[in-house]
């Protein structure tokens, strides 16, 4: 499926949407409710969407089935579809794809979609006939789709190479790319080589002022599950008189959690501020929070101070 060149840079999701935590059950089923509770909370506080079954989501932890379910169960409960982000990203692509159809079919804004990321050391063409099986297997002119690039987490990275050679075959798919290698000479390259036709994201906070600057419109962004507002500002006004300061007092909060399991630590402030510990489980090969450490970091976040009104 080749299409005809077209400007598609101002369909892409601006704003900050948060890469949702995943709220569990005992029994480490999916907490719908909760989910549906905690989108309405972020889109109330100025969120134009969510972002479902990213890493800090822990996307790859749930099966196809679950993952289907949670967005249908987001729609049903009362989050429009457009306001929401799936990560689609499965080890096996006709699950990828399955996903994506899923997704589209429901009327989400966009799909987010890793290279592939359990063989490692594939080549340029590999990745980019990973994205070409489920372009072309949808096939479907509804589909937005974002690249995602988290090498660190997939082993298996986005070239500029790949990043061009997918544009110029989907100009009216490939809305943009989510930078999350945490690297501002990697994000700033990005950005030069390609944000006149596509929109650079970054998912590490402290890089958010830097993109702004060169032309990034929002972040999926972890630490906006419970700091919206602030995630915004880094972004949107990157050159205002308090950006220097709050970008500071985000690397400071960065640096208290380095410590801990990242996914882990961030359910941890979210139990702590919601005061509902059931926010600390995760699922396999994620471990919880033990109670101590859960008391350490909560004294930690106490004396660093969260405002959720005004962060």
């Amino acid at each position: 499926m080749t299409e005809p060149q077209t400007s598609t840079k101002s369909l892409a999701f601006r704003g900050i949407w948060p890469a949702l935590l995943t709220p569990l059950h005992a029994d480490l089923s999916i907490d719908h409710a909760k989910l549906a509770a905690h989108c309405k909370s972020l889109i109330a506080s100025g969120c134009p969407g969510v972002t479902a079954f990213g890493t800090t989501g822990e996307g790859p932890s749930f099966s196809l089935a679950e993952r289907k379910e949670a967005i249908e169960q987001l729609i049903k409960n009362g989050i429009p579809a457009g306001q929401i982000m799936v990560s689609t990203s499965c080890a096996a692509l006709p699950e990828t794809l399955e996903l994506t159809r899923h997704a589209v079919n429901a009327g989400v804004h966009g799909c987010l979609m890793l290279p592939p990321f359990f063989l490692k050391g594939v080549s340029d063409q590999g990745v980019i006939d990973c994205y070409r099986y489920v372009i072309d297997g949808l096939a479907d002119d509804r589909l937005k789709l974002y690249l995602y690039h988290i090498p660190q987490v997939t082993g298996v990275g986005l070239s500029h190479h790949v990043i061009s050679t997918l544009k110029n075959m989907y100009p009216n798919t490939i809305l943009g790319i989510k930078d999350s290698a945490c690297s501002t000479e990697h994000s700033v390259g990005l950005a030069n080589a390609f944000m006149k036709d596509l929109t650079v994201y970054v998912g590490f906070e402290p890089d958010l002022p830097e993109m702004g600057r060169r032309g990034s419109t929002g972040a999926i962004s972890g630490l906006a599950n419970f700091m919206p507002r602030v995630v915004k500002r880094l972004v949107t006004q990157p050159d205002a008189a308090t950006t220097p300061a709050e970008r500071e007092r985000i690397i400071k909060l960065l640096g208290l959690l380095e410590g801990y399991s990242l996914m882990p630590a961030l359910k941890g402030i979210m139990a702590m501020l919601s005061g509902d510990q059931t926010w600390l489980r995760v699922r396999a090969p994620l471990v919880a929070l033990t109670p101590d450490e859960f008391k350490a970091l909560e004294k930690s976040i106490t004396a660093f101070g969260i405002d959720t009104k005004s962060d």
